[in-house]
């Protein structure tokens, strides 16, 4: 099913391109000085494709920066997320593969806006 839902966040954005039982598909955009919560999930893994600007992406504790067309893939249970220290957003394409795409599949460890 083809789905352009979109929501907002303290961060940024994400839109939702495909929603299939399979895989579900988003464009992510992370505004100057954002970041995502430290989270894992149970139920899916994720690949992370940068599309523009740089973004520092962190994996189990480790810290990598990323540019335009590096992809990163997350392993299901591995801790991750991504900040944007640059005057620019950082947009990328999540791949979510797994048995579950729910947002409540969120396991956050760290969170600067108190996300429920």
């Amino acid at each position: 099913m083809i789905s352009i839902e979109s929501e907002e966040r303290p961060w940024g954005r994400f839109f939702v391109l495909h929603d299939e039982p399979t895989y579900k598909l988003k464009r992510i955009e992370v505004d100057p000085g954002g970041r995502l919560s430290y989270q894992f999930h149970h139920k899916r893994s994720e690949a992370w494709t940068i599309l523009e600007g740089t973004g520092i992406i962190t994996l189990d504790g480790q810290d990598k920066s990323y540019t335009k067309v590096q992809t990163v893939l997350i392993p299901q249970g591995v801790k991750h997320r991504i900040e944007n220290k640059e005057e620019q957003k950082v947009v990328f394409i999540e791949v979510q593969t797994g048995s579950y795409f729910g947002e409540d599949d969120i396991v956050r460890i760290q969170d600067d806006y108190n996300s429920a």
